[in-house]
């Protein structure tokens, strides 16, 4: 499945997605930061979570995103973590599970 459109709401702090096959998810921008699976915040070796969830400022937010062939993302953060890939099968779960 592949998104139709994407939409990030700096002020409600929640990024939107119109899929494919019409269903339309979000999820909050903290979720989404905390989720990020690259190697900086799981470990490659082990897969446990590197990253403590509360180092992640609450009020963090998307600076930035650029298409990442035709199955991610790649989002800057205001924390300014930006290693992170999501691809669209990460995103579609963590947006239609909230």
């Amino acid at each position: 499945m592949t998104p139709a459109d994407i939409q990030a709401d700096r002020a409600l702090r929640t990024l939107k997605i119109e899929w494919s096959d019409g269903q339309i998810g979000s999820v909050d921008f903290w979720s989404l930061r905390v989720s990020c699976r690259c190697a900086r915040c799981i470990s490659e070796h082990t897969g446990e979570r590197i990253l403590n969830p509360d180092d992640v400022p609450r009020d963090v937010s998307i600076d930035s995103m650029e298409l990442v062939g035709g199955y991610a993302i790649k989002i800057r953060w205001t924390d300014g973590h930006d290693t992170g890939l999501f691809t669209w099968e990460h995103l579609r779960e963590a947006t239609l599970s909230s």
